[in-house]
């Protein structure tokens, strides 16, 4: 999971990159005056700032609700596991406190049929 949220962190960061260079480099040549174009790269660079916070913001909230999930889901089995465990345990002990009572008594019995 961490490897797909670096891929895909990677891959929005050169998404945002190339598009504003696609952007300044429009801008550089196209004929306007140059505070026009000064103008229009702050414009263009505060809107892809926005636009990479938010999807920023979009991509955490994504990777904390799958974090979230995976913890809970993890938590839920490892309950069921320890739950099964101790079922498996109280189980054979009761088995054997039974047998091992069973055979004192045997041995009880047959101990005092020796004497």
């Amino acid at each position: 999971m961490s490897r797909k949220g670096n891929n895909t962190a990677g891959i929005l960061a050169g998404l945002l990159a190339g598009a504003a260079a696609g952007v300044i480099l429009g801008m550089l040549y196209a004929p306007e005056e140059g505070r026009e174009t000064r103008k229009k790269i702050r414009t263009k660079a505060e809107d892809l700032k926005d636009q990479a916070k938010n999807k920023y913001g979009e991509v955490s909230e994504r990777v904390k609700d799958q974090y979230d999930s995976i913890s809970s889901t993890f938590k839920e089995t490892a309950s069921n596991v320890a739950h099964t465990v101790k079922d498996g345990y109280d189980k054979y002990k009761d088995q054997i406190v039974s047998k091992t009572t069973d055979m004192v008594k045997d041995v009880e019995s047959g101990l005092n049929d020796l004497k």
